[in-house]
């Protein structure tokens, strides 16, 4: 190396072929990138959106080529998740709810069992959560129907307030029962 600056050692270096053999390396100096030969366990993954009973969702090869049966329960499966996640999310804002009722405005401290619980719940949440987000990765269209119906129905259920029952009373009682202090006397 000189000092005045010929020869340094950041030049181009040519890469060495791949252990497996010469056979699949990319010709030297062509200057594209070639795809790994595709083997008998290979799948090519979808980028966009499909319509299709063929996917692949959250597991290896499940529901893959079973048919449509079990693309069926797949769809009931990510729709369920779905619904779970919002009835977790119901759950934790009921905990939260019912702590900060108790609490009686105090600002205090949180009783250990009820941050644990509310813990759990989040966590559960997110777990679920990112299970239909990994689901609909799949890029299938009826996978991404499912997770937006399974929200749909979990909300319906669990956080619209639409409950069986419910009616003039059911809301007259509830209304009192928000009215009332947390010693059940009136504000």
């Amino acid at each position: 190396m000189a000092a005045g600056g010929g020869d340094s050692d950041m030049g181009p270096m040519a890469m060495a072929p791949p252990s497996h053999g010469a056979a699949h390396a990319p010709p030297v100096g062509a200057g594209k990138a070639v795809a790994p030969p595709a083997g008998p366990h290979m799948s090519m993954m979808h980028m966009t959106f499909f319509w299709g009973d063929r996917a692949v969702v959250l597991f290896p090869g499940w529901p893959g080529a079973r048919g449509g049966g079990a693309y069926a329960l797949c769809l009931l499966f990510v729709l369920a998740l779905a619904a779970l996640t919002e009835a977790l999310a119901a759950a934790s804002r009921c905990v939260a709810r019912r702590r900060d009722r108790d609490a009686g405005g105090r600002g205090g401290g949180v009783p250990a069992s009820s941050a644990a619980l509310l813990t759990a719940a989040h966590a559960a949440r997110m777990g679920t959560a990112y299970l239909v987000m990994l689901a609909v990765m799949s890029f299938n269209g009826g996978v991404l129907l499912a997770a937006v119906a399974g929200h749909a129905l979990g909300f319906l259920l669990a956080r619209s307030r639409v409950h069986p029952g419910s009616g003039a009373a059911a809301d007259a009682a509830r209304e009192r029962e928000l009215a009332a202090g947390p010693d059940g006397s009136k504000a």
